[in-house]
């Protein structure tokens, strides 16, 4: 009896680490072909005023910034690129109790000859409360129809807001996410994960709304905005799935490109890995009723993504010590081991001594293993009661790059 019910948790422990890895990215990659991206094009404004500016809606850009002095100002010069009537356009800096020059430098940076036509508003609050006390304060006095959240380290193209404006004409699209990428990657693995993540992204779009939002640039309609709890870790995750969970879609909009210049050094990608964790259950906590048959495809994106994301840890370790134990009296189970301690060798070989001439492939998967790690900790955290709602910021060793590391 208890041999079987070793069996059966390793086999179901074995199978839903496959099918989270396997067998969900085919599903979404099924759904993806089955509806291809809507090709709608935006209108070319090219700059020039018109009368069908009047058309377009009203947008507010939310940046909030906790010591952002050595990024702020190229932010700033890029919004000021966006092509957009200036009249309908207004961007607001929330400093978060900032102990460094973000203030001065953005105030400065306004006043250049390219930026001074944008409407900005520099908000200096005197402490440090955390983004989620910066979005709840500034999002509740903004009258426009569309606001984006975007991260001070993040540009966006110039047609974003274009784009975004044609999108929105769908009055089912409560949210839409743009297409993250990294300027220098601070690993192959890296690289190869946030493009890995795009893909879901769009692919969860086909299946029925995508599962969050990045931080980088998304734009919700205002009107559906509601205020997040104080303690919220990931709020570009319930912030735009509290709207889904309004009959909402959020979409994927692959022309918008949100351009992420901060490199992370293996100290700040692990601390930030493990904080994303931690908010992982708290947000499957807090939104468990998306997990309800009502939300259909919604419900089966949350449980296949995010709900085995949060438990995926633990059923590694399951599979291994489950097959482990077994391996002395069944061959598939001691093949079964074997294979894990084989995948889990490679990834430490790379992580403790990480060799030049490792293949690509053995990157990307020490990066996914320590992933994992940095999930489960973060989980624990979690759980212990170790994991704030406000930001810090993470030290870099990287000097060919400005940082302003943001967990």
């Amino acid at each position: 009896m208890n041999d079987l019910l070793l069996i059966t948790l390793t086999l179901v422990s074995g199978l839903l680490v496959v099918y989270h890895h396997l067998g969900y990215p085919l599903v979404l990659r099924w759904a993806r072909r089955r509806r291809p991206e809507q090709n709608i094009e935006a209108r070319q404004r090219r700059y020039v005023s018109g009368t069908k500016d009047r058309e377009l809606p009203t947008v507010t850009i939310v940046v909030p910034a906790f010591n952002e002095q050595r990024w702020i100002a190229e932010k700033i010069r890029n919004l000021a690129v966006l092509d957009y009537p200036p009249d309908c356009l207004r961007v607001i800096i929330g400093c978060d109790g900032c102990t460094d020059n973000t203030a001065v430098v953005a105030a400065q940076t306004a006043k250049e000859a390219e930026c001074r036509q944008l409407q900005i508003d520099i908000h200096q609050f005197s402490r440090n409360r955390g983004k989620v006390a910066v979005i709840n304060e500034v999002i509740q006095n903004i009258e426009s129809e569309l606001v984006v959240l975007s991260d001070v380290s993040a540009l966006s193209s110039v047609d974003a807001l274009l784009i975004a404006a044609e999108r929105f004409k769908d009055p089912g699209i409560g949210v839409l996410n743009s297409h993250y990428r990294l300027l220098n990657p601070g690993s192959s693995g890296e690289a190869a994960y946030w493009n890995y993540q795009s893909n879901i992204k769009a692919s969860e779009a086909a299946l029925g709304s995508t599962l969050g939002a990045h931080g980088a640039f998304y734009m919700f309609r205002r009107s559906l905005f509601q205020r997040l709890a104080q303690d919220t870790i990931n709020d570009d995750f319930i912030l735009p799935m509290e709207i889904v969970a309004k009959g909402y879609r959020a979409e994927h909009e692959s022309r918008i490109t949100a351009l992420e210049l901060e490199q992370a050094d293996q100290t700040m990608d692990q601390q930030r890995r493990r904080r994303i964790a931690a908010g992982n259950l708290q947000q499957l906590l807090r939104l468990k009723r998306l997990l309800l048959p009502r939300y259909g495809s919604v419900a089966f994106a949350f449980a296949s993504g995010k709900g085995l994301r949060v438990l995926m840890p633990f059923l590694m370790l399951a599979t291994l010590f489950g097959s482990l134990l077994l391996a002395t009296e069944h061959p598939f189970f001691a093949l079964m081991a074997a294979v894990q301690l084989l995948v889990y060798a490679l990834a430490a070989w790379y992580m403790l001594f990480q060799p030049r001439s490792a293949h690509r492939h053995i990157r990307t998967l020490a990066y996914l293993v320590s992933g994992h790690l940095a999930g489960m900790t973060g989980t624990l955290r979690y759980l212990l009661g170790l994991e704030r709602g406000r930001w810090s910021r993470a030290t870099s060793n990287i000097s060919q790059l400005p940082t302003g590391g943001k967990t």
